[in-house]
């Protein structure tokens, strides 16, 4: 199932007299239980974009739909949808985890009870009911999270909208983070994710869209993008640095040579003589050298300059 759909949508401004095109022909779709990383550099389209699937901005040509319904036809599809912001921007500070799930409960159309009920559900999945009547103010950063993320979900929604749900978290908070993510996404909501940290999207996105001067340059399965963009070439790295005479011989059949202990092959054909010429030194890393995200999409990016 579709869970959130975006049509050829075009978004113009008027800036000094003239007119400047924020999005072009932008389409998009998620299915339910996928996230995809909505990834562009600043000023690529990227939160123009976001705002008119999320129903808050019209586009001037082109549709969205979330659940198969028109937000900007009918704004009653936003019920469909949570959202978790960057920064603190997603709960009240001076109210309780209890609280603020009651609260914005009821303002995503809940009764008192169902949200009370559905909080409560939340508050124990997202280990926070021991916090339950805590200020938000007093609680961590990652707990602070973790109830912008119980907020978002308070009223069952079918699409998530996440802006750097990482950003300013210690390690074992992001890693608590990424298992939400996962979590959430196999239970059948479909995630639109947007965040600068690469990494983050490569791990936990089944799809990556990229933007850049309000056009998506391409639209892959994380896997499919990394592998189309990795070549051929492996890595072999020793567990003890190599001698003169290996690193000379190694020289001379063209592979290159980093830190005198890890070799990296272009030509695969090439791999068994580098095991000859190495042997019988203990092997390290035999790996294929896969290029990561933050490689393709600076290189997809300034492609499109």
């Amino acid at each position: 199932m579709i869970a959130l759909e975006a049509y050829n949508l075009k978004k113009t401004y008027r800036l000094n007299k003239q007119i400047v095109e924020a999005v072009k022909n932008v389409s998009l779709n998620i299915a339910s239980g996928e996230v995809v990383a909505f990834l562009g550099p600043n000023g690529a389209g990227k939160t123009t974009s976001i705002k008119m699937m999320a129903g808050l901005i019209k586009p001037d040509f082109g549709w969205t739909k979330i659940s198969g319904i028109n937000p900007h036809i009918k704004p009653s599809a936003l019920e469909k949808l949570g959202a978790v912001l960057e920064g603190n921007r997603n709960v009240y500070w001076r109210l309780t985890p209890q609280e603020n799930l009651e609260y914005f409960g009821v303002l995503k159309g809940l009764t008192y009870y169902q949200a009370r009920k559905s909080g409560i559900a939340l508050l124990e999945r997202f280990g926070l009911q021991h916090k339950r009547r805590t200020a938000v103010q007093q609680l961590s950063r990652g707990m602070q999270q973790k109830l912008a993320f119980a907020v978002a979900l308070v009223h069952q929604p079918q699409v998530l909208l996440l802006d750097e749900p990482t950003l300013g978290l210690d390690v074992e908070a992001t890693e608590d983070v990424k298992v939400l993510v996962r979590e959430i996404a196999a239970s059948g909501c479909a995630i639109l994710l947007t965040t600068h940290q690469l990494d983050i999207a490569e791990q936990l996105a089944d799809r990556i869209a990229i933007i850049h001067k309000g056009e998506i340059i391409t639209q892959l399965p994380t896997d499919e993008l990394i592998r189309q963009f990795s070549g051929k070439a492996y890595k072999i790295e020793v567990e003890t640095v190599l001698d003169r005479v290996r690193i000379t011989k190694l020289e001379q059949i063209g592979v290159e040579i980093r830190e005198n202990k890890i070799i990296y092959v272009d030509q695969p054909e090439l791999i068994y003589q580098v095991f000859n010429i190495i042997e019988p030194l203990e092997l390290k890393v035999v790996e294929k050298a896969e290029a990561d995200l933050t490689q393709i999409f600076l290189k997809l990016v300034k492609q499109g300059v």
